[in-house]
């Protein structure tokens, strides 16, 4: 098994990374600034110059990777079309590579609440609308997936439990990167994850209940 990890400096990508060292999964991490990733991640990681509006560049970078896990995302700027650049056109053509290099499964951060077009989100150029034309693209592409929608995300961790639901049952919440970074990574080990969309944050009050467990739950 190896990882292949677009958005690999972002504030989840990263955390991603270190969740797959932490683990002995040998990692490919996609970056544009080769000086920037290096301080950024762990010296494990195998850093691979690429980007994701460049389909030639990309199938190369993912190389003899057998596992994508995409945590990119639009930054909020003045580019009307980051969100559909990003968040959609980006992805899609990560899929389209994936799939021709036989990757055995995708997983793609996305957020709670895409399928609500009328979400103040969608101010921001549309940006949950466009996170929402990817997810279908990925589940209509014949590859393996998980969609994995945390809500709003935090740098800081905190002890609370993780909830898990299908698609469109948590309309608020958040949750911290840290555990974002660990489900996205539980996903390609667990059966029960493949081929769905999984919904996830956590709450004071939420049961503990192990990651199987959860992945199991839901339909």
């Amino acid at each position: 098994m190896k990882a292949f990890i677009p958005g690999a400096t972002g504030q989840t990508g990263r955390r991603i990374v270190q969740e797959l060292v932490r683990r002995n999964i040998p990692v490919k991490a996609l970056v544009r600034n080769l000086e920037t990733a290096r301080e950024i991640l762990p010296p494990e990681a195998e850093l691979v110059m690429g980007d994701i509006l460049h389909p030639s560049s990309l199938y190369a970078a993912i190389g003899d990777s057998t596992i994508v896990l995409c945590a990119t995302g639009a930054r909020p700027n003045f580019d009307f079309a980051g969100p559909y650049k990003v968040d959609y056109l980006g992805t899609k053509n990560l899929v389209d590579v994936a799939k021709q290099k036989g990757i055995k499964h995708f997983v793609l951060v996305s957020s709670l609440c895409v399928s609500r077009f009328f979400h103040p989100l969608n101010l921001f150029w549309l940006v949950l609308f466009w996170k929402k034309q990817a997810e279908q693209y990925i589940k209509k592409s014949g590859l393996n997936y998980t969609i994995v929608r945390p809500g709003g995300l935090r740098n800081n961790d905190n002890q609370f439990y993780l909830v898990m639901e299908p698609a469109d049952c948590l309309f608020d919440g958040s949750i911290s990167r840290t555990k974002v970074a660990q489900v996205s990574v539980e996903a390609i080990f667990q059966p029960a994850a493949c081929n769905k969309i999984v919904e996830i944050v956590t709450q004071a009050e939420a049961p503990e209940k192990s990651l199987v467990e959860l992945f199991t739950s839901v339909c």
